[in-house]
């Protein structure tokens, strides 16, 4: 390796490191084992469902096969695609993102499916607009904090953000989707305290958002039915309460070590969507806590790979990017496992790189492709500027006076 010292803009010190392009090997193993193991997982919860309405054990696993194998060549492309590329198209993506969000509503055009219109017919395969969208966003709010990262610590200069934002939540929410809906909101929020907005905005910020969740509730039945279900799912157990006590049937019947792999009785038409969102279930029944705290691990080692991307990321736009990556995976995840595990009211989500879901799959590898081209370039070309304290663009100094009024108030 070589080390080169330059004198940059008002006298800072740079010095550039030039390496060989190097690979993240070990976050590309533990999303491949993920990716896997959730093949594995996915047989295992689906083969008799399939069998029965589709004469064909593998059918959901063939299609998780198809979109696995689309998502690595993704992951591949993105590996090798600068990601400022990403920054100068950030509009037209999220143009794009909300072109999408609106064709999924036009009748005959997106598909209806449990009451919900959340899917384009691309005729070879269906696509989840949401899925894209939220990547789309992602892409959107990192290019624009990088771009006026000065503004993020004013009143007005994120507004931009949250106003995109909630166009994307508004078509969502018509679908409708309100897992999604949540993830997005939540990426949002996190996306902004990580770019320097002060903590006294998001105390605003949160008012019309507390105030909106008993509107969302009261305009859809459906969504009081389950609060109800989550606050007391034996109240009415054949019904709205049914998904809740079979998933804690499958977690409870686990125990320590599991029933064995393939050995779920859940499966046997107890528990619905077993292959999809409620995944997680039939993996703590059949491998049992140990297993489950396994997976969780392994999630939880990606998810900190990612954020020391974003923290050696060689520009901003770079570090925010990779950020809101790790933000997503973290999200969703945790918000699937809470909804499994009766922790928050029930709702569909599917849990990243393992559930039945091409387009989740897909653009989570492509996500992870964006991933490793940050850190190779990280490593291509990593700027340190002194006297800082950081070798982050990430905005240290108002995180942590977040962070230090967040301490106070917990």
């Amino acid at each position: 390796m070589q080390r080169v010292k330059m004198l940059g803009k008002d006298n800072t010190i740079i010095n550039i490191h030039h390496a060989h392009n190097k690979i993240d090997r070990r976050l590309i193993v533990a999303v491949v084992v993920l990716v896997v193991f959730g093949l594995v997982m996915i047989y295992s919860a689906s083969s008799y469902v399939a069998g029965e309405q589709y004469d064909n054990k593998f059918f959901y696993v063939i299609n998780q096969s198809i979109a696995a194998f689309i998502g690595i060549g993704g992951l591949i492309f993105c590996t090798y695609l600068d990601y400022h590329k990403l920054q100068k198209l950030s509009i037209p993506i999220i143009l794009l993102s909300i072109v999408l969000l609106i064709v999924v509503l036009i009748p005959g055009v997106g598909i209806d499916a449990y009451g919900a219109r959340r899917w384009i017919n691309l005729g070879v395969m269906t696509l989840q607009a949401s899925e894209p969208a939220k990547f789309g966003l992602i892409i959107f709010i990192a290019s624009y904090m990088a771009k006026y990262h000065k503004r993020m610590t004013t009143r007005i200069g994120w507004l931009p953000i949250l106003g995109v934002s909630g166009i994307v939540c508004l078509l969502i929410m018509m679908q409708p989707n309100l897992s999604i809906t949540v993830c997005v909101v939540l990426l949002t929020i996190l996306m902004l305290f990580v770019g320097g907005v002060k903590l006294k905005y998001f105390v605003v910020l949160s008012l019309p958002i507390v105030a909106l969740v008993p509107i969302l509730i009261i305009i859809e039945p459906y969504r009081f039915d389950r609060l109800i279900a989550f606050l007391d799912p034996w109240a009415n157990p054949l019904d709205e309460g049914f998904q809740l006590i079979q998933s804690l049937y499958a977690l409870g019947s686990g125990g320590m070590f599991g029933l064995g792999i393939f050995n779920s009785r859940q499966k046997f038409l107890f528990l619905p969507f077993a292959e999809s969102d409620f995944i997680f279930s039939i993996i703590g029944e059949e491998l049992g806590w140990v297993g489950s705290i396994a997976v969780l691990c392994l999630y939880a080692y990606i998810v900190v790979r990612a954020i020391k991307i974003a923290i050696s990321a060689r520009d901003r736009f770079g570090a925010y990017l990779a950020a809101g990556i790790a933000g997503i995976i973290a999200i969703q995840t945790l918000v699937n496992i809470a909804v499994v595990t009766g922790s928050i009211p029930p709702t569909g989500l599917p849990l990243p790189f393992i559930s039945h879901g091409g387009s989740s799959l897909m653009v989570f590898l492509a996500s992870i492709g964006i991933l490793l081209n940050i850190k190779k370039q990280s490593h291509m070309a990593s700027a340190i500027v002194l006297p800082s304290s950081t070798s982050s663009f990430i905005d240290n100094s108002v995180v942590q006076k977040n962070l230090i009024e967040l301490q106070k108030i917990t």
